[in-house]
C-alpha cells in the first residue's frame, strides 16, 4: 500500500494564482478578470505583472462573464475569478447563453467552494455548482485536490479550447500530489486495492486517502481514485476499478444530488451495476463554522468514509 505524507499545507486558491501567473508569462493571450476579489482569488501577482491584461470589473459578475465571452472573439483566453457561488449561481444565465451555448473559450475559475469556505456561512457555501455546470453542453468541469494539482490544472486548461469550470477552495490543505502535468479527463489512481473503490474529488481525495490507511490496518484494502475531472468523466477508470472491487464509495464536498456520485452511479447503471454509498451533503444548506468542524458535522469526514465502506461491503 502506498503511503502518502505531506510536509506543508497550502490553499488550492494559491495554486490557481501561481498557475495563472506562470501562464501569463508564457502566453500573451491569457487575461484575467475579477469581480472585486483579486486578493481572495490570489490574482494579485498576475495583476501587478500584467496590468494591461487584468480587468477589475467590480461587483458585477454577470458583466464579467459577458466581457470574458467578448474577449475570446479577439483571440484572448480569459480567466474569470470570483467565489464559486457568484461564479455559477449568480451568473448562470450569462454562462449558459454567452459561454456554453456559443462554446466560447472562457475559463470560469471559482474559489471558496463547498463547506470549507467556513465562517461566511450558507449563503456563500455553494454545494450545487458541480451539478449546475456539468449539465451545460460544451462545459468541462474540474475539481483538483491540492495546491500542486490546482496549479497544474490552471495551466492545462489554457490549452483546452472551450469553456471550463475550475473549482477550488479557501483553506490550507495537505499538499500530497507531485508537481506534474495535469491531464484533463484522465482519473488519477492514487493507490490500488481489491475490496472497495473510493472515487473522490477536491478536498475529499485526501480524506479518502486517510480512510484507506485506517481500513488497511483492519485488513481492508481500498482502491483510491482521484476523479479531478468530473466532465468529461473517465468512465473506463470507474468500470475497470469497480469490476475488480465489486463496490464503490464516492466522496465529494458537494450536494449528493447532481454531483460526482450521481455521475458515477449513471456510469455503473449503464455498464456495471454495483453497490454504491455516497459521502456528500444530503439535501441541506451549510452554516457558519470552522472548515474541519463543518466537514465532520455534515458527514464528510474521514470517519464517515470508513463507515460507508462497512455499509457498502455488506451489500456486495
Amino acid at each position: 500500500m502506498k503511503k502518502y505524507t505531506f510536509t506543508e499545507q497550502k490553499d488550492t486558491r494559491s495554486g490557481f494564482g501561481m498557475g495563472l501567473l506562470e501562464l501569463g508569462r508564457k502566453n500573451p493571450n491569457v487575461v484575467g478578470l475579477t469581480a472585486d476579489l483579486a486578493g481572495s482569488l490570489k490574482m494579485n501577482d498576475f495583476e501587478k505583472e500584467f496590468p494591461d491584461r487584468f480587468f477589475q470589473v467590480g461587483i458585477a459578475e454577470a458583466n464579467m462573464i459577458g466581457i470574458a465571452a467578448g474577449l475570446t472573439i479577439g483571440g484572448k483566453i480569459p480567466f474569470t475569478g470570483t467565489f464559486a457561488n457568484f461564479s455559477t449561481g449568480r451568473v448562470y444565465d450569462q454562462i449558459r447563453q454567452s459561454v456554453a451555448y456559443s462554446n466560447k473559450n472562457v475559463k470560469i475559475c471559482a474559489s471558496h467552494a463547498g463547506l470549507t469556505l467556513g465562517e461566511d456561512g450558507a449563503t456563500h457555501q455553494i454545494l450545487e455548482d458541480i451539478g449546475m455546470m456539468k449539465m451545460l453542453p460544451n462545459m468541462v468541469v474540474i475539481c483538483p485536490s491540492d495546491y500542486n494539482e490546482t496549479k497544474a490544472a490552471t495551466i492545462a486548461i489554457a490549452d483546452h479550447v472551450g469553456p471550463v469550470y475550475l473549482r477550488f477552495g479557501r483553506p490550507a490543505w495537505p499538499v500530497f500530489n507531485a508537481d506534474e502535468p495535469f491531464i484533463i479527463g484522465k482519473a488519477k489512481l492514487m493507490q490500488e486495492g481489491n475490496e472497495v473503490t473510493f472515487i473522490a474529488t477536491g478536498h475529499l481525495v485526501w480524506k479518502s486517502i486517510e480512510a484507506a490507511e485506517i481500513l488497511a490496518e483492519k485488513g481492508i484494502y481500498a482502491e483510491v481514485i482521484n476523479m479531478h475531472t468530473i466532465k468529461p468523466l473517465d468512465e473506463a477508470a470507474i468500470i475497470r476499478s469497480v469490476k475488480k472491487t465489486g463496490c464503490v464509495v464516492t466522496a465529494e464536498e458537494h450536494m449528493r444530488n447532481g454531483g460526482l456520485g450521481d455521475s458515477v452511479a449513471q456510469v455503473l447503471a449503464m455498464h456495471h451495476p454495483a453497490p454504491q454509498e455516497y459521502v456528500a451533503v444530503n439535501d441541506t444548506f451549510g452554516e457558519s463554522g470552522k472548515p474541519l468542524e463543518l466537514l465532520k458535522k455534515y458527514g464528510l469526514d474521514t470517519t464517515d468514509i470508513v463507515a460507508s465502506v462497512e455499509k457498502v461491503i455488506a451489500r456486495k
